[in-house]
């Protein structure tokens, strides 16, 4: 369904990035802001036109400004829904993205502090910490019939998601990118790669094949996979040791590797069983070639709300890690210390 909507808003002014099974996140500058009228758009392919799509994105930080302003270049309507202030921004200006993937370009957006008529879907993009507040900025009644597509940390939000909203309609999507908002409505996109998997064993099928499309079609590589309990482990596995170690010791990938390389391979291997225990696959060999392969300066997400004084998604991640554990049994001595001294220290 297609809709009529107000201009709607950004996120919080944190930097927000996202983190999977190969995933990176480095910080950029901000650029100065161009105007919406400067939008791109992509030029003629030949490809069969699809569906115009209404999609709003709630909280357009790292993840959420950048697929924001694809796919508003890519010719769908975006709503983006924050507070007044980034609201305001982005009406007026439009996003600018530099990118070393889709190049540099400025889209416009509409946004608003609400949703306040339905969508075809809505890319819940805020972290952890501020899910509960970004949540009113959603009555669901506004949101009808439209998917709840949410691209946060960890494994427990579709649950919270699905008591609060048509749970056959949140389809979890795990994302594999490096972005930051460096300003409201200016970001950066780092990696060279942006890969999204939709994951659902109750929405419509139909409907996440248009997503994925659109998707696709607006730059990123964007599937359906079958099984979300395999999908949301996987980016547990992978981002729960990194997060926790540079966290913990303030350190980049790079020096985690080589000073702390018996800690990260036992809490690979305690992730893994833990995800084993839950029914999702998961290959500890596979985690650290992984790690092995990107740049030394890599930092979690997690590290940098922590030198930035934020707020951490630490109970999201190894809260839901230790959780998960104990429900079936399985030991994580190094996991239970991490998360002891993290929270220790005031996080």
């Amino acid at each position: 369904m297609t809709t009529k909507q107000t201009g709607q808003a950004g996120n919080t002014g944190q930097a927000e990035q996202a983190e999977h099974a190969g995933q990176a996140e480095q910080a950029g500058h901000a650029e100065q802001a161009e105007h919406a009228g400067q939008a791109e758009r992509p030029a003629e392919t030949g490809r069969p036109e699809r569906t115009r799509l209404t999609v709003a994105v709630l909280g357009p930080g790292g993840v959420g400004g950048l697929l924001a302003a694809l796919l508003s270049r890519s010719g769908h309507r975006v709503v983006c829904l924050a507070r007044e202030d980034t609201a305001a921004t982005l009406r007026t200006h439009g996003i600018q993205v530099r990118s070393r993937q889709f190049g540099d370009f400025t889209a416009a957006v509409e946004a608003d502090t609400e949703l306040r008529e339905p969508v075809d879907a809505c890319l819940v993009t805020v972290k952890h910490t501020g899910l509960d507040d970004a949540l009113t900025r959603v009555p669901p009644g506004a949101l009808g019939d439209a998917l709840l597509v949410p691209f946060l940390n960890g494994v427990e939000h579709p649950a919270t998601l699905r008591a609060r909203y048509r749970p056959d309609l949140v389809a979890p999507a795990v994302i594999r990118v490096e972005a930051t908002r460096t300003a409201p409505g200016v970001f950066e996109h780092d990696s060279p790669f942006t890969e999204i998997d939709l994951a659902s064993g109750t929405a419509p099928r139909p409907r996440l094949d248009a997503l994925a499309a659109a998707l696709s079609d607006a730059g990123p590589t964007a599937r359906v996979v079958e099984d979300e309990t395999a999908a949301l482990w996987a980016k547990m596995a992978f981002l729960a040791p990194l997060a926790l170690l540079t966290t913990r010791y303030g350190l980049p990938l790079g020096d985690v590797r080589t000073r702390h390389d018996e800690e990260l391979r036992s809490l690979v291997a305690e992730t893994a069983a833990v995800s084993r225990a839950c029914g999702a696959p998961a290959d500890p060999a596979a985690a650290m070639a992984r790690y092995a392969a990107f740049p030394a300066g890599m930092k979690s997400s997690m590290q940098r709300d922590a030198e930035a004084g934020r707020p951490l998604e630490l109970d999201a991640i190894g809260g839901a890690l230790l959780r998960a554990a104990d429900r079936h049994g399985v030991p994580v001595p190094v996991a239970t210390r991490l998360v002891g001294e993290l929270r220790e220290s005031g996080h």
